[in-house]
């Protein structure tokens, strides 16, 4: 009886000297891993596994398909506005750059609707600047600065009055009724002609034409 009661009691001191043996081994395994000791005593502790997950998906949040629809939604709608806007910065980039071609010095930023104020505005790029007072009173005597004004006898045709009209078509389709090809002609004709504007109003005030 005494023997079997020495060998129980040394039964259970090997059984729990091997416990603990196997927990120093696990935490001891951990540590070598970098893990903190108390997380790796924590994580060698039978049934704290169950528990560890638990805690890991406890604050986890859980979306609704309503939440994601909405989620979605915001979305494509954050990107539809970020494209509308930069569609309309390319299109005001667009227009500038269009507005900085028609003033670009190519005779569109001329004047219109006034004649005489397009013509001043032309005279400029033959040096004529100074010769408008030349200019003006020959074709007020010519026409009258009418763009529809036509000779019934001759057939000219214009604020010039070319001869015949269609002339001014080197200019522009348009002759027959934008003034301003028909200035651009006929400052062209008088450069050619006379050289200057007030060589051309001498001319006509000496022999009745020019």
């Amino acid at each position: 009886m005494l023997l079997n009661r020495i060998s129980l009691r040394v039964a259970t001191a090997v059984g729990s000297a091997a416990m603990v043996a196997g927990a120093t081994f696990a935490v001891s395994a951990f540590a070598d891993s970098g893990m903190d000791p108390e997380q790796a005593a924590s994580a060698a502790t039978p049934g704290n596994e169950a528990e560890s997950d638990e805690d890991f998906f406890a604050e986890a949040e859980t979306l609704t398909k309503d939440e994601l629809k909405e989620l979605r939604e915001q979305r494509d709608q954050a990107n539809a506005a970020a494209g509308s806007a930069a569609q309309s910065t390319t299109e005001e980039e667009e227009e500038e750059e269009e507005e900085e071609e028609e003033s670009s010095g190519d005779g569109s930023d001329i004047p219109t609707g006034d004649p005489k104020a397009t013509a001043q505005a032309l005279l400029g790029d033959y040096g004529w600047s100074g010769e408008f007072d030349c200019l003006e009173p020959l074709w007020e005597k010519e026409s009258g600065w009418d763009p529809s004004a036509e000779n019934p006898s001759s057939g000219a045709y214009g604020i010039p009055q070319a001869l015949p009209g269609s002339k001014m078509a080197t200019e522009g389709s348009d002759w027959q009724t934008n003034p301003t090809t028909q200035i651009k002609w006929g400052l062209g004709y008088i450069e050619d002609r006379y050289g200057s504007p007030c060589e051309a109003w001498s001319h006509s005030q000496a022999n009745g034409w020019y």
